[in-house]
């Protein structure tokens, strides 16, 4: 197979190709470049490969990104040299930015013009055959709509053995965070009890065009093994106890009341004091 890094470091700088096609982030559709390679470059660094070790190697792989823009973060992924990499783009104008890259490297990167948010990846997977990764700088707008889709595939089929996905900084504390912090909530529940999760690095505003109000970081995901549970039972305990989450469980889990005596969990604790195994336990006893 072709090696990439050679046809991408012939391309034109992501400026040019901004500049060239009027392409210019949106706030509505909560869009902000990532224009520095050396960054974008250190996020496929930290990928697993095949051999599980962390190399950045994407040989083998298929990868999903969402929204590419102008095609920092693809170009970072194809220098990897991945089988295929798949880009969602939902504004057209970043689409039509990307086929001079397309042209380039050939029928190793597909480009599909449409809404992540209604996109069924797995479907996508299953002609290629391949083991998966997502790679993608998020638009802030859809993360976690997004990353609750994906956390339903790997509690269906575990189709991804990676994610390397980048958030708001406080969406990724709430993603990682420990029971009893002030992050931890129905995010935190519903990643941990699936995957691995864990924050590779931060990003400040000035990695962006334009920069964001917040800070950024890249949050890693990788499959584990999980005690069965309901999906939807899950989402829906912890959608109340959080929905209160000042309030004891006595309270904002009072429908659930009897299975939480069952089960001996204490109804004056909140919602933040309770396990990841004590919303699963809760979700296997109720109807």
């Amino acid at each position: 197979m072709i090696d990439l890094k050679p046809v991408i470091e012939a391309q034109p700088s992501l400026r040019d190709v901004i500049e060239q096609s009027g392409l210019r982030a949106t706030k509505a559709l909560g869009q902000n470049f990532l224009m520095d390679h050396k960054i974008t470059d250190k996020i496929v660094r930290h990928a697993h490969g095949l051999d599980g070790r962390q190399s950045g190697d994407l040989t083998g792989y298929t990868v999903f990104e969402i929204g590419p823009g102008p095609g920092g973060l693809t170009r970072s992924i194809l220098k990897a040299n991945p089988d295929k990499l798949i880009a969602i783009e939902f504004d057209e104008r970043a689409v039509n930015a990307l086929q001079p890259l397309k042209q380039a490297v050939g029928e190793r990167l597909e480009i599909i013009h449409g809404d992540a948010t209604k996109q069924d990846l797995k479907a996508l997977i299953a002609p290629a055959g391949k083991p998966c990764k997502i790679i993608a700088n998020l638009p802030y707008n859809v993360a976690t709509p997004l990353l609750t889709g994906w956390l339903h595939d790997m509690y269906e089929a575990a189709p991804y053995d990676e994610m390397l996905l980048m958030f708001q900084k406080e969406v990724a504390q709430r993603i990682c965070a420990s029971v009893g912090g002030k992050h931890y909530g129905r995010l935190a529940v519903l990643a941990q009890w699936l995957m691995r999760c864990k924050i590779s690095f931060d990003l400040p505003p000035g990695a962006f065009s334009p920069p964001p109000k917040v800070k950024s970081a890249i949050v890693n995901f990788r499959p584990q093994e999980f005690t069965q549970a309901d999906f939807k039972k899950i989402e829906r305990v912890t959608a109340a106890a959080f929905g209160q989450r000042r309030k004891m469980i006595r309270q904002s889990l009072k429908p659930y009341i009897k299975a939480v005596e069952e089960l001996g969990i204490d109804p004056t604790l909140r919602a933040e004091n309770l396990k990841i195994e004590d919303f699963i336990a809760l979700a296997q006893k109720i109807d």
